[in-house]
């Protein structure tokens, strides 16, 4: 098959050798496809990145915060020591794909690439085991759980980076509508927080007919979502990013029956921490505004869940300098802008330094769609990178 991104001839021995054993490495994603594990549960695939991690001769460290899998590989004299991180966990959601390799598992499916990111990293593990020339230690962390957020977390909380020191770190996503093999890189704020609001707004239910004897949720919550963009508009620096996004509200059964609540799900994204605070204050108080001013009351359970992913400056700066040193002008992204999308790889940032990258999947359907599939032709283009980096970074 010897799927290459542009159709040249390799430029160095990195992409000649890693091109030389791609097929392996698209049916390994291929594989991870057919039966993809939501978070918590990737017990099958730990076992298998374990399995070829221990073939390629690296110490291997299973169970990690959960099912996570951290391999090291020592060269040299040298004292740097480099962390790489993939994700490795699947969605709750059917595949629509059709395709041949499409989930065998009923209502899971790797709809984000996660299966693509773990054959990545695999496949630069065995180059780097087999030719790679640095002198320091890789580590190679496959992370568990991370659709869910607390997969990072968890891994850090069973001492990751005491049992496995590195010095910086270093991650990547696909995203679909940009040039496949197209690597993009985010100095400072690069992906958004992400909170959660559940918001129960509680009246009086009654007869349709007979709105004045009620205090109705329905209109208060109705209130609540338009008077929600507020926060954006007012409350928020103009220069500054936030979306609040209601997703869920449910109240009520029947046409003329006016409930006695509702209920609504709202998820609240920044980039900054001071925003992040701003809108955990905010959304709370009109919601209580709101539903008072219709003579209800509002409950709220506002729930963090994970920061920005804010990248070091110094760690994607060379990050970039790698990828204009080992690719095509035009494979590397110009300008790249943050995404709203959220990622734990947030706390790992938090704890060293380092940077998350963008890899373009081609033009694909969106993340989280069930006709969304992973471009096999970025594999190796993606596996050369982490491949080079670690060169450099332990050269």
């Amino acid at each position: 098959m010897n799927i290459h991104v542009d159709g040249a001839r390799p430029r160095d021995d990195a992409e000649r050798l890693i091109l030389a054993s791609i097929d392996e490495f698209i049916d390994i994603r291929r594989d991870l496809h057919q039966y993809p594990e939501l978070s918590f549960h990737e017990k099958r695939t730990a076992g298998i990145i374990a399995k070829y991690l221990l073939s390629y001769g690296y110490e291997v460290a299973e169970g990690v915060g959960g099912y996570g899998v951290v391999a090291t590989l020592r060269r040299g004299s040298g004292e740097k020591r480099l962390g790489i991180r993939a994700d490795i966990d699947a969605l709750p959601i059917e595949e629509a794909t059709a395709l041949a390799y499409s989930s065998r598992n009923p209502g899971v499916m790797h709809a984000c690439g996660h299966d693509g990111h773990t054959t990545i990293l695999l496949a630069a593990a065995r180059y780097l085991a087999e030719h790679g020339r640095f002198s320091g230690t890789v580590t190679l962390i496959f992370q568990p759980a991370e659709e869910v957020g607390a997969g990072a977390r968890r891994m850090i909380d069973d001492r990751l980076f005491e049992r496995f020191p590195v010095d910086a770190i270093f991650g990547l996503h696909n995203w679909p509508g940009v040039a496949a093999g197209q690597l993009g890189f985010v100095e400072g704020p690069a992906m958004a927080s992400v909170d959660k609001a559940l918001i129960r707004i509680v009246g009086k239910g009654g007869h349709g007919a007979s709105p004045h004897e009620t205090v109705d949720p329905v209109l208060a919550s109705a209130s609540f979502i338009t008077a929600l963009q507020s926060i954006v508009a007012r409350n928020v620096d103009p220069l500054e990013m936030a979306v609040l996004t209601v997703g869920s509200i449910h109240g009520g059964s029947a046409s003329n029956v006016i409930p006695e609540s509702v209920e609504l799900k709202l998820t609240a994204r920044a980039y900054s921490p001071a925003v992040r605070d701003k809108l955990e204050a905010r959304v709370p108080a009109l919601a209580r505004a709101q539903a008072e001013s219709f003579g209800a009351e509002a409950e709220v359970d506002y729930l963090r869940g994970f920061p920005p992913v804010i990248n070091h400056v110094e760690e994607t700066r060379f990050a970039r300098r790698v990828a204009e040193e080992n690719f095509s002008t035009d494979q590397v992204a110009s300008s790249f802008r943050p995404r709203t999308a959220s990622e734990d790889f947030a706390y790992m940032l938090q704890e060293r330094p380092g940077s998350y990258l963008f890899v373009g999947n081609g033009d694909s359907a969106p993340l989280h769609s069930p006709l969304y599939n992973f471009n096999d032709q970025i594999i190796a283009p993606a596996a050369r990178y982490w491949a080079r980096l670690a060169e450099a970074f332990l050269s």
